[in-house]
């Protein structure tokens, strides 16, 4: 890098540095990410003068990032990727922006694929409901190519980025379908069920900073239950006897959730803990007779 490409990449940094400072708790550090992902580079070229001066274009567009991370925007909305497990994912508003937290529902999904393998069965149908970005349903077909996949969503416009993200891994063996919950007609069973639905109470005090995701895929009802209500409810009748539901929801929701499966007829009930130790994901196993 030239003495002067240097020079305008500090001028851009210090300018930017203090306009994320409400938005980050490492700003000089976000804005280097910004400026390598414009300038297609990485920090560590831009760290050690290696990266090319920008052009008036990447200038441009540099500073319209800032001005939308400076607003509250998340940095995967500007990128329009983010990692899951061991593979990237397209991402834009229409879908939420998947957490590390939820890898615990796909390695709970995978415990239990395993184990239906293990007693030599044919290979599982599995139905990832609430899909979203489809993250899931294709970390899921990813690490065990067997596993028959369907993955659905109410949302078209988050089913279109699924749709995007299964093509570009090479997984369009996923089935992607429309539909509300597990009301979608399907002749087979399902030896397991699996989803992240929207857990967020309606005044939920943490929804602002959530604002820019969409409020379909986050809020449900007065306590957040709604959805999660509902899918234990409907999943009886999806699921093989011996079949497995796993779902996500709120740090605070593991007791509430297992009694509403326990109430629901499901056995084996118990809770998953995330990286920051809440109860992040509760399933069971449902014993009877699809009804």
């Amino acid at each position: 890098m030239s003495q002067a490409a240097s020079e305008v990449i500090e001028a851009l940094l210090r300018e930017a540095t203090p306009q994320l400072a409400a938005v980050s708790e490492s700003p000089r550090a976000e804005a280097e990410r910004l400026l390598a992902e414009v300038l297609g580079s990485s920090r560590t070229r831009l760290a050690a003068g290696l990266a090319a001066a920008p052009s008036a274009e990447q200038v441009r567009r540099y500073q319209q990032w800032l001005a939308r991370r400076a607003a509250g925007e998340p940095y995967a909305y500007l990128s329009g990727q983010q990692p899951f497990r061991q593979i990237e994912l397209q991402v834009n508003p229409a879908v939420l922006i998947p957490r590390a937290d939820t890898e615990h529902l796909v390695d709970w999904a995978l415990e239990r694929i395993a184990a239906w393998q293990a007693t030599g069965c044919a290979a599982p149908q599995v139905w990832d409901v609430c899909t979203g970005s489809g993250c899931v349903a294709l970390s899921i077909a990813e690490a065990s190519p067997a596993a028959r996949l369907l993955a659905s969503d109410l949302s078209p416009a988050a089913l279109a980025v699924a749709r995007g993200n299964a093509e570009a891994l090479g997984l369009s063996r996923v089935e992607l379908v429309e539909a509300d919950g597990l009301d979608w007609p399907t002749p087979v069973p399902f030896e397991l069920i699996v989803g992240n639905p929207p857990y967020i109470a309606e005044d939920d005090p943490h929804l602002p900073a959530l604002r820019h995701e969409p409020r379909l895929a986050l809020v449900s009802g007065p306590d957040g239950l709604d959805c999660l209500r509902r899918l234990i409810a409907q999943a009886p009748a999806r699921l093989a006897s011996g079949g497995w539901l796993l779902l996500e929801h709120g740090y605070d929701q593991g007791a509430a959730v297992r009694a509403l499966l326990l109430a629901a007829g499901f056995v084996e009930v118990s809770s998953r803990r995330d990286y920051g130790g809440q109860e992040r994901v509760s399933g069971g196993r449902w014993p009877g007779v699809a009804r």
